[in-house]
C-alpha cells in the first residue's frame, strides 16, 4: 500500500487556519441573498442557511446537549446533526448565525471526541457545500485543502478508506497521492469532495478509477 504524502499541518497552523476559515466563510455567507441562503446545498438534507447553522454548533455543544440530541435521533449521528442544525436555524436569524461563526473564530472548542483537524476539514468541505450549488467562487488555501483531503482519505469514521479502496488518487495541483489501483486524477478540492462522499467532485476527475468511485457514490460519470 502506498503511504500518504506527508502533508499534515502542525497544531498551531491548524488552529490558525480554523480561525481564518471561520472568518472567511462568515464573510462569504454574509454576502448571500435570501434566495441563495434557501438554496439546497451539497448536503441534501440542508439548505445553505442550514449549513451555516451547523457550523455554529462546533464550539457551542455540551455533552448534555449532545446526549439529548442523540436520544431524539435514536442513535443516528446523521439525524442528530440534521436536528441540531435545524434547531439553531429556527432559533436565530441569519445575521445572528453569521455573527456567531465570527465570534467562534478564535475558539479552540470542538465536538467532544473529535481531532484538531476535524473542524478545519469541516469548514473546507462545507465551504464547497455552500458555494458549488450557487455557482459562486470560493476557495480555501491550497495547503489547507490538501491537509483536509489527507485527513478525510484516512478517516474511517468518515468512510474515506472504504470509499477510496482499490484506487490511486493523484492530485494535479499538489504532490499528494494515496492508494493503489486504478488511477484517479484531479484537483485536491474535487478529490476531497469525492473522498467525503460528495458526487459533485466527480466532474473534475479523470482516469479509469473515476468509474469505480462513481459507482460507490451511486452515480454514472458523464
Amino acid at each position: 500500500m502506498s503511504p500518504a504524502s506527508p502533508v499534515a499541518l502542525p497544531r498551531d497552523v491548524v488552529d490558525a487556519a480554523v480561525s481564518a476559515e471561520r472568518r472567511r466563510l462568515a464573510d462569504h455567507v454574509a454576502a448571500l441573498t435570501d434566495t441563495q441562503l434557501a438554496t439546497r446545498s451539497l448536503c441534501t438534507e440542508w439548505t445553505v442557511r442550514d449549513v451555516l447553522a451547523h457550523l455554529t454548533t462546533t464550539t457551542r455543544l455540551s455533552v448534555p446537549m449532545i446526549a439529548a440530541a442523540a436520544i431524539r435521533a435514536r442513535g443516528s449521528f446523521d439525524r442528530m446533526e440534521v436536528d441540531l442544525a435545524a434547531r439553531r436555524a429556527a432559533a436565530f436569524t441569519t445575521d445572528q448565525l453569521v455573527a456567531q461563526l465570527r465570534e467562534s473564530a478564535e475558539s479552540s472548542r470542538r465536538f467532544p471526541g473529535s481531532a484538531p483537524m476535524d473542524p478545519l476539514m469541516d469548514l473546507v468541505i462545507h465551504g464547497q457545500d455552500i458555494s458549488r450549488p450557487l455557482g459562486v467562487p470560493y476557495g480555501s488555501p491550497p495547503a489547507v485543502v490538501t491537509a483536509s483531503l489527507d485527513h478525510v482519505a484516512g478517516n474511517k469514521l468518515m468512510g474515506g478508506p472504504k470509499r477510496l479502496a482499490g484506487v490511486r488518487l493523484m492530485s494535479t495541483d499538489s504532490a499528494w497521492t494515496r492508494g493503489d489501483g486504478a488511477e484517479v486524477r484531479g484537483a485536491d478540492v474535487d478529490l476531497l469532495l469525492v473522498a467525503s462522499g460528495r458526487a459533485a467532485g466527480l466532474a473534475g476527475l479523470e482516469g479509469p478509477g473515476v468509474e469505480v468511485l462513481a459507482a460507490r457514490l451511486g452515480v454514472t460519470p458523464s
